[in-house]
């Protein structure tokens, strides 16, 4: 399975899917720990994947995505964005309304 294969699938495993640095017990990066708190902060499961922990998977989701920073938030197999779109969001109220839509 190529790395384009390998994301798909990791897109469509759930419907909320966050790639960022480390996990949510322990971002390690400021935005990582910023969009899970946001994500909790909506009360909504979600799963991630540490993209420190692969890079052949770091690198394939900036070229997937076409977005080069990290944390990147899937809903519904949709790029919504990193941190500053989902706090934007998060403070419209849009997010929490996209991530309950997502989750029901």
């Amino acid at each position: 399975m190529d790395v384009k294969e390998k994301i798909k699938q990791q897109i469509g495993s759930d419907r909320i899917v966050l790639y960022m640095k480390g996990n949510p017990q322990q971002p390690l990066c400021g935005f990582s720990a910023r969009a899970v708190q946001l994500l909790n902060a909506c009360g909504v499961k979600f799963s991630t994947f540490d993209v420190l922990a692969d890079a052949e998977v770091r690198q394939g989701v900036k070229e997937y995505s076409n977005w080069p920073t990290f944390p990147q938030l899937y809903v519904n197999g949709e790029l919504v964005g990193g941190c500053d779109i989902m706090t934007e969001l998060y403070q419209k109220g849009e997010l929490q309304k996209m991530v309950g839509k997502a989750q029901s």
